[in-house]
Parts: C-alpha cells; sequence; structure tokens
C-alpha cells in the first residue's frame, strides 16, 4: 500500500513539473509575439510615413523615378506575407531609403525643404526603433529557442507541438564592408 503513495507523489511531481515546463514555454512564445508585434508597429509607423516622403520627393526626383517606385512596391508587400516575407520587404524598404536619401543630396532644394527634413528625422527615428525592437525580438527568440533544445524541455516541448522560432535576419547586402572614399 505504501508503494501506492509513493507511486501517487512521483505521479504527481511529473505532472506538475510538465505544467511548470509547458507555462515557461507558453511565456515564452507569447515574448517572442510581443516582441514581433513591436516590431509589427514600427514598421506599420514607417509605411505610413513613406507615402509623405515620396510626395514631398515626387517634384524634385523627376529623374529618379526607379528609386521612388522600388520603395513603393517594397512598402505594397511589406504589409502582408508572413514574418520571413516581412523581414525581407523591411530590409528592402531600409536600402531603398538609403538611396532616396543619398540621391537627395544632389537636391539642395530638396534638402532645404523642411517638410523633406521632418520626413527625414521622423523615418530616421523610426528606422532606430525598428532597429531596438529587433534586437529585442531576436533576444526573445533566442531564450525561446534555447529553452527548446534543452533536456527534457526539447522532448516535451515537441510533444506539446512547440516549435523553434526564425531570427530576424539582416538582408545579405547589408553584411558586406561599407566603402569610404573621400
Amino acid at each position: 500500500m505504501m508503494w501506492y503513495y509513493y507511486f501517487i507523489i512521483v505521479a504527481a511531481v511529473i505532472v506538475l513539473y510538465i505544467v511548470f515546463l509547458f507555462n515557461s514555454l507558453i511565456t515564452l512564445k507569447n515574448r517572442v509575439e510581443n516582441a514581433w508585434s513591436q516590431i509589427d508597429v514600427q514598421l506599420k509607423r514607417r509605411y505610413d510615413l513613406i507615402p509623405n516622403l515620396i510626395n514631398t520627393v515626387k517634384g524634385y526626383m523627376k529623374h529618379e523615378k526607379g528609386v521612388l517606385e522600388e520603395v513603393t512596391k517594397a512598402r505594397t508587400s511589406l504589409m502582408s506575407g508572413s514574418t520571413a516575407d516581412k523581414a525581407k520587404a523591411s530590409n528592402q524598404i531600409t536600402e531603398a531609403l538609403k538611396s532616396i536619401f543619398a540621391v537627395a543630396e544632389n537636391y539642395p532644394q530638396l534638402k532645404a525643404n523642411e517638410n523633406f527634413k521632418l520626413l527625414q528625422e521622423e523615418l530616421a527615428g523610426t528606422e532606430g526603433k525598428i532597429s531596438y525592437a529587433r534586437q529585442f525580438y531576436n533576444d526573445n527568440v533566442m531564450e525561446f529557442n534555447t529553452k527548446l533544445q534543452k533536456i527534457p524541455t526539447n522532448v516535451i516541448g515537441t510533444m506539446l507541438g512547440f516549435k523553434e522560432k526564425e531570427f530576424f535576419k539582416t538582408a545579405e547586402g547589408e553584411r558586406k564592408p561599407v566603402k569610404v572614399e573621400f
């Protein structure tokens, strides 16, 4: 009869341990989803600022139509698709915005335009927030994935249907060294 009580205690401890692991995985999964939603908020903010920037720049940059079309196309693809698709579109927009600001250097009237300056500052601030949100997201993904890869969580997590999350990665072109010429 005594072994029966030991069995119940061991079974209860195992069940409580599984519940603890499940709850900790849920907490980490929710942190990852929250971190992604923070990126999404900043991407939406940038998405909303881009039409104003394009309208401001349009009159000055008639010869740079390709750059503006690239920004518009990337903006359209930003708000649809999976996390990976949004990450790719975000990287495309970042590159396109860099092009616009580089080309704007050739237009002194545009650089002096107050609306352009304000939009440039807003976008620069938003880019900083996106960068921070990406870092926060990747930190949470790392914590979640690490927990999910450790024994015994990997066995229990797999049985409960948890899957590793993808990191927000930098576009290949952004990893290359920058050439600075004077």
